[in-house]
């Protein structure tokens, strides 16, 4: 091999499965290694060393493997100074641009580490006035001076908080339905609980499962009890949740009985054209006509909501963002002082969270499809955590869990 790089891993790399990871990845992207020294921990809390040379006889290739290591953790031994070169048209990186992860970044700038602001994967380095902030290709701007390589860039794993591994260590196994649910449920209770008290956010991803398995109540008590600060979801769940609220149906189906109504294929048209007419659903809950649900107590709790569609939405609502990099830029606005992230019955909305989250803010997915819950990982969110379960009951537990009164009122 003509070009070789000296890479090194810290952490449980063994037990883990890390390690063999990287050296997967290595010969799957045309390269070649050689593991040089490896230093293994002797106790289970003890961290293992490796140091790796990698070699490819194509010098762009060997950028590119060391870019995609670096997903694992993975750094050079003598990472150099960043390698930075002009954008020469809006809305295009230079040809070796460096690809981003959402782990911690630092970018080697006259001699000193610079933090990345925001980690986020799939995205691009732009350097301005000495910072180094994350750019999506579609924002950046000819002249814009981008990282390119894997020179001069680093990457740190996020800490595990005192009590963390504990706390999500039983469910980092592969994903499975055959775990104690309520213990699952009473942990993840504890974790919106000290994230409260730490003063960050809770981010909620959610589909409209939640409204047609009969959970819209629960998630509602949570919203006025305080742990839902941030709303991510699509035209469906707020359309659904809207006709659950002024028709007491969702698609059709009475959530009362169960049965479909006749006429209720129309009610979720007339609740977008009911919402329309009043300008939006802020709007709608100022003049009383909506009046609870979901959405309501968002509105009425001042908390906030970023609602994505897509092509197959009817109307949309007036709320809904149709244009694409419109809706992630609402999205990524709303991610300062996120603590917790809990994505519930959607796959495409939280897999777009999850490629703008950052890996330092724990990820839950919760879903009764278990392919739905290991996406998330397999996209690259490595923090996600999957649990597999139907929603209605999964909602009626985290209530009675963080809102003592619920069960009462039910």
């Amino acid at each position: 091999m003509q070009h070789i790089e000296t890479v090194e891993i810290r952490g449980h790399v063994i037990d883990t499965g890390v390690l063999a990871r990287v050296l997967d990845d290595v010969l799957e992207y045309g390269g070649d290694y050689k593991v040089t020294r490896l230093d293994l921990g002797r106790q289970h809390h003890d961290e293992s060393y490796a140091r790796v040379e990698i070699g490819c006889e194509d010098p762009i290739v060997l950028q590119r493997i060391l870019m995609r290591l670096q997903i694992h953790g993975v750094n050079l031994v003598d990472p150099g100074a960043a390698v930075l070169r002009p954008a020469d048209k809006d809305g295009v990186f230079p040809e070796d641009f460096y690809s981003t992860t959402n782990l911690e970044t630092q970018v080697k700038l006259e001699g000193r580490w610079v933090p990345v602001a925001q980690p986020e994967m799939d995205c691009g380095l732009v350097v301005r006035d000495g910072s180094v902030r994350t750019v999506p290709v579609a924002d950046v701007r000819a002249g814009d001076l981008v990282v390119c390589g894997a020179s001069g860039v680093r990457v740190v794993l996020p800490p595990a908080e005192e009590g963390e591994a504990e706390l999500f260590g039983f469910m980092s196994s592969e994903v499975s339905s055959e775990r104690p649910q309520a213990l699952q449920v009473r942990r993840i209770a504890d974790q919106m609980r000290a994230v409260k008290a730490a003063g960050k956010r809770v981010l909620w991803v959610a589909g409209p499962a939640i409204v047609h398995t009969g959970a819209a109540p629960a998630m509602t008590a949570l919203v006025r009890a305080g742990y839902v600060d941030v709303l991510f979801a699509g035209n469906a769940l707020a359309t659904h949740d809207i006709e659950a609220a002024l028709y007491g149906t969702s698609l059709g189906v009475d959530l009362a009985h169960g049965r479909g109504v006749p006429h209720g294929h129309e009610h979720h048209i007339r609740a977008i054209n009911t919402i329309r007419r009043c300008g939006s659903i802020a709007a709608a809950v100022k003049d009383g006509v909506l009046t609870r649900g979901i959405l309501h107590a968002m509105v009425a709790a001042g908390k906030d909501v970023v609602l994505v569609g897509s092509v197959r939405d009817d109307g949309p609502l007036p709320d809904v963002h149709t244009d694409m990099i419109a809706g992630q830029r609402a999205m990524r606005a709303e991610l300062s002082d996120v603590g917790f992230c809990i994505v519930v019955a959607t796959m495409l909305h939280g897999i777009a969270t999850g490629n703008i989250l950052p890996a330092a803010i724990p990820l839950v997915c919760v879903d009764i499809n278990p392919a739905t819950v290991t996406k998330l990982a397999d996209r690259g969110s490595a923090q996600a955590i999957g649990i597999v379960t139907d929603i209605g009951l999964f909602f009626e537990q985290l209530a009675r869990e963080l809102v003592p009164s619920y069960g009462q009122a039910t």
